[in-house]
């Protein structure tokens, strides 16, 4: 008898249940090889006072298992409470966030037949790194943090998906020509590592257009890699164009562990009635299956799910008079799926996986160039009312107080809007200032003491620093951006 491969599982909140025992209840047909440990997360463990919606005994069976199948949740509103997801996703390393969109026409409606695009997010990066701050009255900053070990991870791994998968083309969408450094890294990253991939194409559009494009015309595109935002966005708007959200599956893939879910919520409205689609969960099982090793399990059961969808069987989001032939329930459509096991689609491509698909993709990442790395000078933001008329001229004239030790005022923006030297009026000001010092005489080294004692006349000064960067070149190139307009 084979052996059974331990999945941890999460039965999770609203329809979370209801779906989730479809899903195992068609594995379980499918003879899927599994010994299942249950997990409790979501929002009873939120509500016994753990923000994160997860206990200490739930991280031992994941790390055990290092497979996890979870239902959706529902997160408490109001402060206080973590993404699960994010959290999970982060401290298990799962870097690459894998989202098939695929057109099922003309069963299922959508403008888009010929659609068959898999996005590949950014998992751990981004402005998902919840960090922010507020600053002032007025300003709350939230740091968007682009890594390039993190860029080359997920960078790699479409490539590499691309290539086991027999896909074509691989497509990078940023938005460097505003985020100069951060998207900037994303891209030159995908450059170098696609110069690896001479038997896959690969392009680059900025973000918006891409996006544009995308939903325009989605069969131009293949696979799709992005950093964490733009990702979860447009892995959504994918699969809403291409029949509907509740049809899509989600992998998370780490070099550790690996997470399996749908991409929808956990909608406690339909909770309980028998009416949500088990099908995003049922395709994010299937994706189990092939990480696992049981491709067999895999084709069968997702054959299975083709056959019902074609035959029009639908739960009431995809039902269309016309189309569809039976509008059913959660526990039917499970039924159906399971009548239908080791059948295949007759309109619909039928799917088969590789012995070897599941096997982990290898990712040797590129030797890091250490820069030589030099302190130039250090932008200190200020939280300065400036009351009546908020006059930049005004904050230079109090901060020039601080000059000295070796250090000057060059340059102050607000919002990034260079405002000082050489403003105008018209620029709308808020409460939050970046002021630059740099060296007095061009060209002269700056070190951290100058800095503290910096900040300690600026204090003397009356004025609220409220956090600090420094101004560093990397083989003499500025790692900082310049104010808008300067």
């Amino acid at each position: 008898m084979a052996s059974l491969t331990p999945i941890t599982v999460a039965m999770g909140d609203g329809i979370g249940p209801e779906i989730m025992g479809a899903t195992l209840r068609i594995l379980e047909a499918a003879g899927a090889r599994i010994a299942i440990e249950k997990i409790e997360i979501g929002e009873a463990v939120y509500r016994r006072g753990l923000s994160a919606g997860i206990e200490p005994a739930a991280w031992e069976s994941l790390r055990r298992t290092r497979v996890f199948l979870k239902a959706p949740i529902t997160t408490p509103q109001g402060g206080g409470f973590k993404s699960l997801n994010v959290t999970v996703r982060k401290t298990l390393g799962m870097f690459a966030n894998v989202r098939p969109c695929v057109a099922y026409h003309p069963f299922i409606r959508t403008r888009h037949p010929a659609m068959d695009v898999v996005v590949v997010r950014e998992n751990e990066e981004d402005t998902y790194g919840g960090i922010e701050h507020r600053q002032t009255n007025e300003v709350i900053q939230c740091l968007k943090l682009i890594t390039q070990p993190g860029s080359e991870k997920v960078v790699r791994y479409a490539f590499e998906y691309a290539r086991r998968n027999g896909r074509k083309k691989v497509t990078c969408f940023t938005k460097d020509n505003i985020m100069k450094l951060t998207d900037g890294l994303f891209h030159k990253v995908f450059e170098t590592v696609a110069a690896e991939y001479p038997d896959i194409d690969h392009e680059h559009w900025i973000v918006d257009i891409g996006a544009a494009k995308l939903v325009d015309r989605p069969e131009a595109f293949d696979v799709v890699v992005l950093p964490n935002l733009y990702g979860d966005i447009l892995s959504d708007v994918s699969a809403q164009i291409a029949g509907s959200v509740g049809l899509a599956g989600s992998a998370n893939i780490g070099e550790h562990a690996a997470m399996f879910e749908a991409i929808h919520g956990s909608a406690p409205p339909l909770a309980g009635q028998n009416l949500a689609n088990p099908s995003g969960l049922l395709l994010g099982a299937v994706m189990m299956m092939v990480h696992i090793g049981q491709p067999d399990v895999a084709a069968m059961v997702h054959n299975a799910w083709l056959r019902t969808i074609e035959e029009g069987i639908h739960t009431f989001d995809i039902f269309k008079e016309g189309a569809s032939r039976r509008k059913v329930g959660t526990r039917e459509f499970g039924d159906a799926v399971i009548a239908r096991l080791g059948m295949s689609p007759e309109t619909l491509k039928a799917v088969s996986y590789a012995e070897k698909a599941g096997e982990p993709i290898k990712l040797t990442p590129a030797p890091l160039h250490h820069a030589n790395k030099e302190l130039v000078g250090v932008d200190v933001f200020l939280d300065w009312d400036g009351a009546p008329n908020r006059d930049p001229e005004q904050l230079a004239r109090d901060l020039s107080k601080a000059n000295g030790d070796g250090l000057a005022l060059s340059m102050i923006t607000n919002r990034g809007t260079k405002v000082w030297p050489h403003g105008i009026p018209e620029t709308f000001c808020a409460d939050h200032w970046r002021c630059r010092f740099t060296p007095a005489i061009a060209g002269g080294r700056v070190t951290h003491a100058q800095i503290g004692a910096l900040l300690g006349r600026i204090a003397a000064a009356g004025l609220d620093f409220i956090k600090t960067e420094n101004l560093c070149t990397f083989d003499g190139v500025p790692g900082y951006s310049l104010g808008q307009g300067q």
